[in-house]
């Protein structure tokens, strides 16, 4: 062999990767860089906070470039460790994680404008920052990922640094709060790992690409519908569906509003956006199969879920519930499986993942006005800040699904889909649901701002007000903007929902020449 040169064209990535191609992975690089500088920069805690905006402008910026990148040139992929695909790992983006991590960059950075006054030197200490750039990373990967196995990699960052989120303070309502989180998230990641496990031993491949193009072939002698229900139940757990669904409520209210913020508008959306890429992309027959299934347990979930809510006098613990709520909704969409129910499932994570993490947000700032979160001690925000109470009001018509505000759109897309599926009791669960969340944000906007508060009020500012409202109103207008001009936000959704559905153009970013793009 002395003097041969082995072609290595045939198993390897010869040509070197395009500066557009790093764009693929620099939703995750760039959060993990700055949380290693916040790291070795502990001693310089004071800027922290500013540190982390920069690191998050520019997480936006790269999935700004990476959205009108794939928006554009559809699917891009880039393989790891210079094999070709299946072999090498592949960081693969479409429509559909293009747009969840744009929207949770996004969001991320607008906590952070929040963080500058709700996170004091005890937080920073304790690392919250460098927790929120780990979590920032694992969420960004989750979204990104082409490779199942690396997707409960990234599960399990952004769980850990999650974690750390959650107890931040020590306190013991957080330490029990944490405590069922911890339990119920390590039950879904051993199912997610069993069935990961499962699915290798099937397919002898982890990439998803891969994956799409043999499971034709092994249907009619692999259990592919254990896997599928194994999935079901993993990322059911993750995403707060019924029955498996408890640990939120339990678990939201504990740490800090902002915490809270993050994790109502971001988390679950992650096992959401696990379900549609499993079950609509790799397994299609096996969503249908369960469809019916599916579609019980999002109405359970959004019934029981503003149910519940309208149980509590906690307005943390209200929201806890209208999240688990919402994510019934969602779940609708995946139990009809067409594309307009997909679509309308992509386009109310979207507006879900920016009300919720309002609403947190709003819950922090009637705390600071009024004293407490409870609607028992809360009154006469009105009086107190008018301003407050008219974000208050387009917020809570936002849930409901009233105009002008961004939750009608998905909802009317989800009920003509269950009407056109002759689905009428998943239609029915969509509009009752959507009474029943008006009644309950009613009830706490009647309570906390229009109920006179008989003995004056006392404020409870901070050093930085505007910065908490300047946060809210950047969520707000979006809201209101996407209530008011849908047309773009629906076509994306559409766009993504097809490419899930006809995953040609998926397949082949993966496994063009060179792996690449």
């Amino acid at each position: 062999m002395t003097g041969e040169v082995a072609d290595m064209a045939g198993a390897m990535i010869t040509t070197p990767a395009t500066a557009a191609d790093w764009l693929v992975i620099a939703p995750v690089i760039i959060p993990l860089i700055f949380g290693a500088l916040l790291l070795m920069f502990r001693h310089e805690m004071r800027w922290h906070g500013i540190a982390a905006l920069v690191g998050l402008a520019a997480l936006m910026g790269a999935e700004v470039a990476l959205f009108a990148r794939v928006l554009e040139h559809g699917p891009v992929s880039m393989t790891m460790g210079s094999w070709l695909p299946p072999f090498g790992i592949s960081f693969t983006v479409d429509l559909l994680g293009a747009t969840f991590a744009l929207t949770s960059g996004s969001i991320a950075f607008v906590c952070a404008v929040f963080t500058l006054r709700d996170i004091g030197v005890t937080g920073r200490r304790y690392g919250f920052y460098p927790f929120m750039m780990l979590m920032m990373a694992g969420v960004s990967g989750a979204f990104l990922t082409g490779d199942i196995f690396n997707l409960y990699v990234w599960f399990e960052v952004f769980v850990i640094s999650s974690f750390g989120l959650l107890i931040l303070g020590s306190e013991k309502a957080q330490i029990d709060g944490a405590s069922k989180y911890a339990i119920l998230n390590l039950v879904a990641t051993t199912l997610f790992l069993i069935a990961t496990a499962y699915l290798y031993g099937i397919f002898g491949t982890l990439n998803m690409a891969d994956i799409v193009r043999k499971a034709d072939g092994v249907r009619g002698g692999a259990p592919l519908m254990t896997l599928a229900t194994l999935y079901l139940l993993a990322f059911g757990m993750k995403a707060a569906a019924f029955p498996v669904n408890f640990w939120l409520p339990a678990s939201y209210h504990t740490p800090r509003i902002v915490v809270a913020a993050l994790f109502g508008g971001l988390l679950t959306k992650i096992g959401i956006y696990a379900l549609l890429r499993t079950l609509v992309m790799l397994f299609p027959v096996e969503r249908a199969a369960l469809a019916d299934l599916i579609g019980w347990v999002a109405v359970a979930t959004m019934i029981l879920g503003v149910l519940g809510a309208l149980a509590q006098s906690d307005t943390r613990r209200i929201f806890g519930f209208l999240v688990t709520s919402g994510v019934g909704v969602m779940l609708a969409g995946l139990s009809l499986g067409t594309e307009t129910g997909i679509s309308g499932a992509i386009f109310y994570a979207i507006h879900s993942m920016l009300i919720m993490t309002a609403l947190y947000l709003l819950a922090g700032m009637m705390k600071e006005r009024g004293g407490s979160f409870s609607l028992h001690e809360l009154s006469g925000l009105y009086r107190n800040s008018p301003f407050l109470a008219a974000i208050a009001l387009v917020l809570a018509a936002a849930v409901a699904g009233l105009p002008p505000a961004s939750g009608l759109w998905p909802k009317v897309m989800l009920v003509k889909a269950a009407m056109d599926a002759s689905a009428w009791w998943l239609a029915g669960a969509i509009l009752l649901s959507g009474f029943l969340t008006t009644i309950t944000l009613g009830r706490v906007f009647l309570l906390a701002f229009w109920r006179d508060h008989a003995g004056g009020h006392e404020t409870r500012g901070t050093a930085l007000p505007l910065l908490g409202y300047a946060a809210l109103v950047a969520l707000t207008v979006p809201i209101v903007v996407l209530g008011l001009f849908p047309e773009p936000v629906i076509r994306i959704a559409n766009m993504a929902a097809a490419g899930l559905l006809h995953s040609s153009g998926y397949v082949g970013a993966v496994f063009a020449a060179g792996g690449g793009s």
